[in-house]
């Protein structure tokens, strides 16, 4: 299998999930969510939620391969931030949360034994959730988990590229947070978070539907596009969904809100390997 993504929006073929079978010790588990904030994970309730997410990728064509949960690794489920395609290369991250380490050990296992090559940037700090591409731009945000100069790595391996850093609030986990492309003219965005000037940049480039304060803290911009205008979209984030149909895009609602207490969504729920290119 070649790994191949040029963007967030081409048909999703291929991806990699992990089910959320040890976000917590017995029944429930309490952790901190994106905001910091104390919750409780009902571990039966997420696995159900998530299954039916996965049953609904294949329903609609995508080939979905699994890791093996394990009982230490309690935030697995979040595949996205362990790697990231670029172009037709796979890069293993070195994740910066100390209860996330290791987490990368799992996943190199899982490619070795397909065969599948990938390039290890285990000297920097920079998580998948930071990263997102479109055609040949690649935006990555610096936060508590991706430095600078993982940044400027990322831009030496990939010279044909253009990267843009997002600096943005140290109280958000993740870039797709608050960010994420939609199509090659539209994106989501919570406004007010990134510099004046890379706001300004990215409103020169898409059309930002904007996400209000509510249903950023329910994670309204981190939905996960398949190709063709459809997008799997948290079915409480109602004024995101309803924008997104007035865009002309097809929103699969999935009851999401378990997985979302523990800081992610439907993109840091899925690892794409392979997107088909529209180009």
């Amino acid at each position: 299998m070649k790994p191949s993504c040029y963007t967030e929006y081409d048909l999703l073929q291929k991806v990699v999930v992990c089910h959320p079978k040890y976000m917590g010790d017995g029944k429930i588990r309490n952790v901190e969510n994106q905001n910091t904030k104390k919750v409780s994970i009902h571990i039966d309730k997420a696995m159900s939620q998530h299954g039916g997410f996965v049953r609904k990728l294949k329903d609609y064509g995508v080939e979905v391969e699994y890791l093996t949960p394990k009982e230490e690794m309690t935030e697995g489920v979040y595949t996205r931030d362990i790697a990231f395609t670029l172009g037709e290369e796979i890069f293993i991250a070195k994740m910066a949360h100390p209860p996330r380490v290791g987490e990368e050990k799992n996943l190199i296992q899982w490619l070795n034994l397909q065969g599948i090559q990938h390039n290890d940037l285990f000297k920097d700090h920079i998580e998948g959730g930071d990263v997102l591409i479109d055609q040949d731009t690649i935006y990555i945000g610096v936060s508590n988990r991706t430095t600078e100069a993982a940044i400027n790595h990322i831009q030496s391996l990939l010279p044909n590229f253009n990267i843009i850093d997002l600096p943005f609030s140290d109280k958000f986990l993740h870039l797709d947070c608050i960010f994420n492309i939609l199509s090659p003219t539209e994106a989501l965005i919570y406004p007010g978070e990134f510099p004046k000037e890379k706001e300004d940049y990215l409103r020169s480039r898409y059309h930002l539907i904007e996400v209000t304060t509510k249903e950023q803290e329910s994670l309204g911009t981190n939905v996960l596009s398949i190709g063709h205008k459809r997008v799997f979209s948290h079915s409480k984030n109602v004024g995101v969904n309803q924008s997104l149909r007035y865009h002309g895009y097809k929103v699969i609602e999935v009851d999401f809100s378990e997985i979302i207490k523990s800081g992610g969504a439907f993109r840091c729920c899925t690892f794409p390997l392979v997107r088909a290119s529209s180009n």
